[in-house]
């Protein structure tokens, strides 16, 4: 009896060191998504370098949908963490993956020997609601295996030195701090120089005479629908276009379908005509169902950026064409609508279960011309436009380990990269053209510029605190067809990009960590980009602004420096807010020539994050921006509120920095924070005096000596 039992507990041990074993292997993640283009190649990521030879090896290897293997290009990335394939023509492959590849080191294993993917010629049209209805299924299964230790990608959900003249050019009248000539962004305050039209609440929107300033008047109010709530405005001659939401609440009268699909969420358009600004007239209205991202006016032509999440995890109790986005118009044979599957195409590169829809409109025939919508499957966040081409941005994260060793999504902008697409435009034809894709993110709009064709950007890769794998910046410059031509990589090794801005030729970037580098770099040759200079300072600039072919402003925050008692790095903390005139006639040697340091720690500006806050006056070389002003307080840990408003400064390269108008608002007895209903939000002009605008009101000042000339209450 003796000698069974030796075997049993033998085994038992045997078995433990077998789980044990199993416990200790290191999965490597791997990530793809399932289509791509030819020209622009096919990545897959991996959460773990691969061997150098994994290629040569034949550890990795492409087959067509025979099974047989094909002749592909292949490239192992500098960090052995991904792989492009090229040189593929249309058609449905596998990438194969040997355990090999990964094991360098012990206790390695891929989390999967097998990648399929489809070769596209040209982005392909959704046919039915089948095709539409298999998208979503492969998405669900994907999610379902990484629950169980699968693959899973996911996208993110959320110039030129005359691209700072005002468009309009000689009219005596602000517009909208804009980033590219000729295209308007949209914004809550608008103004044709005889009214101000603001956005009070998301509520309405109100309609302000400003033709006496001293004596405005508020001649109409334009009302939302319950649940529908305005966000932003743009002004084309005699109409008022106004953005916003509209939410549908959840009726318990509906049916069950309905309460599994219910449309919740739509974008909305609603034209006015204010030829009488005293009686609005609304002319059109336009719903696209999802959430607004971006919207830009060139050229007569209005274009809208939305994302829409449809719920495809119920799908199997819906019909499959309810995954489409729901169309609202007007002016529509039929009101509502589903998007034409000819209209729905993937976007390269994309598995993401949501649509980016793309809306065109004629405001020169706002009222009868056709709604041109085009919807892409895969998000899109970052938004950079020009007269004839329109770049959407998505970034993809890859997967992290807790520490028991499971899978886990994790936003984590170290471990991403992000996708470009190209669309041209044709009038109210957009249609997509190309795309690239780069490891890294971006920081917002400004990271992205077009210029005699090529596109440039500027990117973070890795994350600024990961000593073992410090963040480096790069800047890359494509052709027309989006293939990378140039760059310059590296830069700024453990910091990140906190502005940039190009000017013609010139691309200027801000990095940090415990100084300020402004990063002159010249991109004239596209094939050859260089570094010219370089500035350290103290701070960091948020936003940069041209002021002249030789000049830039920057806005951000003034820093200070003290010992850390834990040893290591010193503590940086952000002091008053800053204002910074630089001078790169010598692009070799750019100098800081003026600063302005406002308030102290705590002071903040909307400009700081918003471009569309500064006010701007080319003629009298003024330049402001609301502002709360506060101060260290005794107490530690603690700040002291002073007050709020706005400042203007006259700002050349002779003078400097000079306030010209301080239009703070001391803080009252017991005020510990600025009030909402009168902090300052935009600054605009309209002839010879400065408008401020607040959520419930609006103040007028004399330009000549600022002092207040009115005050309207707005409801």
């Amino acid at each position: 009896m003796r000698k069974p039992l030796v075997w049993l507990g033998a085994a038992s041990i045997i078995i433990v060191l077998v789980i044990s074993f199993a416990f200790m292997i290191k999965k490597v993640t791997v990530s793809a998504a399932g289509t791509a283009l030819t020209d622009n190649g096919w990545n897959a990521y991996f959460s773990e370098p691969l061997v150098t030879d994994s290629i040569t090896a034949g550890y990795i290897y492409v087959t067509d949908q025979h099974g047989k293997k094909v002749q592909a290009e292949m490239e192992l990335s500098k960090d052995g963490q991904s792989v492009q394939v090229n040189g593929l023509q249309p058609g449905k492959y596998t990438l194969h993956l040997d355990d090999r590849a990964v094991n360098s080191k012990f206790f390695k294993s891929l989390n999967l020997d097998k990648l399929e993917f489809t070769v596209y010629d040209s982005i392909e049209s959704i046919s039915s609601a089948k095709d539409l209805k298999a998208y979503f299924e492969t998405i669900r299964d994907m999610q379902t295996r990484t629950r169980d230790g699968g693959l899973r990608e996911r996208f993110a959900l959320s110039d030129s030195a005359e691209s700072a003249k005002a468009e309009g050019g000689a009219a005596d009248y602000s517009s909208t701090n804009i980033q590219v000539e000729g295209v308007d962004e949209s914004d809550f305050v608008k103004t044709n120089g005889d009214y101000i039209y603001a956005i009070s609440d998301g509520t309405a929107v109100e309609i302000v005479d400003i033709r006496d300033s001293s004596k405005m008047k508020l001649v109409s109010t334009v009302k939302m629908e319950e649940y529908h709530y305005a966000s932003q405005l743009f002004l084309h001659g005699d109409l008022l276009i106004v953005l916003g939401d509209k939410y549908e609440p959840y009726s318990e009268k509906k049916v069950a379908t309905d309460m599994i699909m219910p449309v919740n969420g739509m974008s909305t358009v609603s034209i006015y005509s204010v030829k009488n600004p005293e009686n609005p007239e609304l002319i059109r209205e336009i719903g696209i169902e999802g959430h607004l991202s971006n919207a830009r006016k060139a050229n007569n032509i209005l274009y809208l950026v939305t994302t829409m999440h449809p719920h495809y995890w119920a799908m199997d109790e819906i019909e499959g064409e309810t995954l489409r986005p729901v169309i609202l118009d007007s002016n529509g044979e039929e009101e509502k609508s589903y998007l034409e599957f000819e209209d729905i195409a993937i976007l390269p590169g994309s598995m993401e279960a949501s649509y980016t829809v793309i809306s065109a409109i004629d405001l020169d025939s706002a009222e009868t011309g056709m709604l041109e919508t085009k919807g892409f499957l895969g998000s899109s966040s970052q938004m950079y436009m020009t007269k004839d081409s329109l770049y959407l941005t998505a970034m993809k994260y890859e997967m992290e380990k807790n520490k028991g060793g499971r899978e886990m999504m994790i936003w984590n902008p170290g471990k991403a990269s992000t996708g470009f697409f190209k669309f041209n435009l044709d009038g109210t034809k957009v249609v997509f053209y190309s795309s690239a894709e780069f490891k890294g993110t971006i920081l917002n709009q400004f990271s992205m510029d077009e210029y005699n064709g090529n596109f440039r950007v500027v990117m973070t890769e890795g994350n600024m605190w990961d000593d073992k794998n410090p963040s480096k910046n790069h800047l890359f410059i494509l052709n027309d067809g989006m293939q990378l031509v140039g760059s310059v990589e590296g830069l700024a090794e453990g910091e990140r990009i906190y502005s940039a801005r190009f000017m013609g030729d010139k691309a200027y970037m801000v990095t940090f960590r415990e100084t300020d580098p402004l990063f002159v770099i010249d991109v004239a040759d596209p094939t050859k980009p260089e570094v010219l200079g370089e500035l350290k300072i103290p701070g960091f600039s948020n936003y940069l602004h041209p002021l002249d072919e030789n000049h830039l402003i920057g806005f951000g925050y003034e820093t200070s420096s003290r010992k850390n008692p834990s040893g290591g790095e010193p503590i940086i903390t952000t002091e008053g807010m800053k204002i910074s005139l630089f001078d790169v006639t010598d692009f070799n040697n750019p100098k800081e020539k003026f600063t302005e340091v406002i308030g102290g720690q705590g002071t903040y500006s909307s400009l700081q994050y918003d471009h569309k806050a500064l006010f701007e006056h080319r003629a009298r070389n003024l330049f402001g921006f609301p502002v709360s002003i506060y101060e260290k307080s005794n107490k530690e840990f603690a700040l002291d509120y002073k007050g709020s408003g706005a400042l203007v400064y006259e700002i050349t390269p002779d003078k400097g920095i000079v306030l010209k108008g301080d239009l703070i608002k001391a803080k009252a007895p017991n005020e510990e924070y600025e009030m909402w209903e009168t902090q300052i939000q935009r600054l605009i002009y309209s002839g010879d005096t400065i408008y401020t605008i607040a959520s419930r009101e609006i103040n007028s000042y004399d330009m000549n000596n600022y002092k207040k000339t009115d005050s309207l209450k707005l409801r």
